[in-house]
């Protein structure tokens, strides 16, 4: 593997969230186990694609990698930088090169400002431009999202959901970033306007050489436009491929189960496809189970499994599977 090809890197990444009790004197209790010892690359050019039950870890995982959250542990090497070292301004600098595309577009846009003015702020912040050049960069972002750049006056109650994403979108290449954060990006938009926005999304990253990770439910949509797919549980990473090897040949019994629910558009694949149905509910990541997480749920699992934690090993081609029984 050619070091040079790895921009952000992800070395036991791991995030706990304090429960504390008291109103005075508060104490810790416990701790939400929401990422644990995350390992992965993610390479330039590339989209790798992060996928799981909700509450699995995805949102944090982007998060902390670009340090909205600080890591209980572990390390986020972007560029050979290790992140979680920088604080202040040389944080700040650094943040010029990473972006984040969020999941909401409602919620990710003040409503008392301007679309001049939203995505204008990281030109202002980083001091890349001002004045008559600041106008003419938002009108510039504006058309490079297909939208008119008549509308820079405008507030973001005057778009529709997909509007608002492109003006998120817009706002987060303001900066000239090599990587973007994309979480769940389309999952608040119709049907009809999430394969606008992906496409979109596709065009840009060929035309200014963008890295992404690509944060989703929707496991057709993430086929589609990633490179390769990790698969989240319960905190972790279980399963890490190219994104052909994985969605035909899934070796965890998670993601073969997650897999078996996508339905394909052939009535008669369809008919003979034999579902997976995981039995219980997701565990508490407050107290997550010893051992492998999924074996609560595991059709497979044994006495081994609650006692030793799967090691993460490749399988053959960059097939990356923590399961004892690959």
């Amino acid at each position: 593997m050619n070091e040079d090809r790895v921009l952000v890197r992800l070395e036991g990444l791991t995030k706990y969230f304090p429960i504390t009790q008291g109103i005075v004197i508060q104490r810790q209790v416990g701790a939400v186990h929401a990422v644990d010892g995350v390992s992965f690359d993610i390479h330039r050019g590339e989209t790798l694609g992060l996928v799981g039950e909700s509450g699995c870890g995805k949102t944090t995982v982007g998060r902390t990698i670009i340090q909205l959250y600080r890591p209980t542990a572990g390390r986020v090497l972007f560029d050979g930088v290790d992140l979680c070292a920088l604080k202040g301004e040389a944080l700040r600098r650094m943040r010029q090169r990473m972006q984040m595309i969020f999941q909401d577009p409602y919620a990710s846009l003040d409503p008392r400002m301007t679309i001049f003015r939203i995505i204008g702020e990281p030109l202002r912040v980083h001091k890349l431009a001002s004045g008559k050049e600041q106008v003419e960069r938002v009108q510039e972002l504006l058309r490079l999202v297909r939208l008119n750049p008549r509308f820079i006056n405008r507030q973001p109650h005057e778009f529709s959901g997909g509007q608002r994403q492109r003006i998120g979108i817009a706002r987060a290449l303001a900066s000239n970033p090599d990587f973007i954060i994309c979480d769940e990006p389309i999952a608040a938009l119709d049907v009809s306007i999430q394969a606008q926005v992906v496409n979109l999304l596709e065009e840009l990253q060929d035309q200014l050489g963008l890295t992404y990770l690509f944060i989703a439910h929707d496991l057709s949509m993430v086929r589609h436009i990633c490179d390769r797919v990790a698969v989240m549980y319960l905190g972790k990473v279980v399963e890490l491929a190219e994104k052909n090897a994985l969605y035909d040949h899934p070796l965890h019994p998670y993601t073969q189960a997650l897999l078996s629910a996508v339905p394909v558009p052939d009535p008669k694949v369809e008919r003979q496809r034999r579902r997976i149905i995981l039995q219980g509910d997701v565990p508490s990541p407050v107290n997550p189970p010893s051992g492998c997480r999924f074996r609560t749920r595991c059709p497979k699992a044994q006495s081994r499994c609650a006692e030793e934690e799967p090691a993460w090993r490749d399988a053959g081609d960059n097939h990356f599977v923590a399961c004892h029984f690959i």
